[in-house]
């Protein structure tokens, strides 16, 4: 399974912030290798938690995140 991580830099703390759209995972690190190990982590505690809770209602389980691109209308610069 594949899962979309989506990493930050901000280099104002010179760090890296791994996020998971559609699952609780947010994670701080000091490389983006670190932070995408720890996303990892984090996403498989996720599928394991929800596996071992399958009682619990589909609005508490993990979702699913969409990626779309939308068109909008920018003011044109004088």
């Amino acid at each position: 399974m594949q899962c979309e991580v989506v990493i930050e830099f901000d280099p104002q703390t010179n760090s890296f912030c791994a996020t998971v759209p559609g699952l609780p995972v947010i994670v701080d690190a000091d490389s983006e290798e670190e932070a995408l190990q720890m996303a990892r982590e984090a996403i498989e505690f996720c599928f394991e938690d929800n596996h071992e809770r399958r009682d619990v209602p589909h609005s508490e389980r993990p979702g699913y995140a969409k990626v779309v691109k939308v068109e909008v209308n920018v003011p044109s610069s004088r």
